[in-house]
């Protein structure tokens, strides 16, 4: 966490397209929703925003131990279909949470994702 605010919210028209199509404009519009809403705001909620990754997760796993039937008690719960929208639940919450830290979300995470790539796949050849 940095020791800046958040940036103040700010009022962003929802996406006209599908939103994995524009995902950028989308998550603004989803933060601004969220960040209008938010009872504890600035440095004081920037944790509770990042505390929403971990129940996010939890969820992944419950699912997933739904869909094994892991849980002799319950049996068979879930679908690997729940566990994919637990899965993106998670994704969705991490770019909210990093545009919580930094209205450059886009330009952070592409940064940061040819960083990854660049170190697992090896430099792009131009």
């Amino acid at each position: 966490m940095t020791d800046q605010a958040a940036a103040p919210p700010t009022t962003v028209a929802p996406p006209t397209t599908e939103p994995a199509a524009d995902l950028w404009a989308t998550v603004d519009a989803l933060w601004s929703r969220l960040e209008a809403a938010r009872p504890i705001g600035g440095r004081e909620g920037m944790p509770l925003c990042m505390l929403k990754l971990s129940e996010e997760v939890g969820e992944v796993a419950e699912a997933v131990i739904g869909a094994t039937g892991q849980n002799p008690r319950k049996g068979v719960t879930h679908t690997w279909e729940d566990v994919e929208g637990e899965l993106c639940d998670v994704v969705i919450t991490a770019l909210i949470a990093l545009r919580t830290l930094t209205p450059d979300t886009r330009e952070v995470f592409t940064r940061h994702l040819t960083r990854v790539r660049d170190r697992s796949l090896g430099p792009v050849s131009p």
